[in-house]
């Protein structure tokens, strides 16, 4: 499988950084329901990956490009109960997946305990 050197992937990071920034209308919701996945997402996994450098708050609002509080306030509408079903759905399937990887990892590297 070819693989992704370091800075092939920082600079795709930052083109999808400012692909979500330009697309306000695209819901945190929606990327949630139909991606798995959402902004927040993104900005926790950076904050997890800095090993304390960046909060939760620092990382959102280098997501955001602004405070998530500001974000919200511009752009953010009220879900509706059919996005917070597709949201609930994909959260629930990523549970699995994630159950069904760690799962096969099991299968192939099992302990020797």
């Amino acid at each position: 499988m070819a693989q992704i050197d370091d800075h092939l992937a920082a600079m795709a990071f930052h083109r999808l950084l400012d692909h979500l920034r330009m697309r306000t209308d695209v819901q945190n919701v929606d990327l949630m329901g139909m991606a798995g996945f959402c902004r927040n997402c993104l900005a926790d996994w950076v904050s997890e990956a800095s090993n304390g450098a960046l909060d939760r708050d620092q990382a959102r609002e280098a997501i955001y490009g602004m405070p998530q509080s500001e974000w919200k306030a511009r752009h953010q509408s009220e879900a509706t109960p059919e996005q917070l079903a597709r949201m609930d759905a994909s959260v629930a399937l990523n549970a699995r997946l994630r159950a069904d990887r760690e799962a096969r990892l099991d299968e192939r590297y099992p302990s020797q305990g």
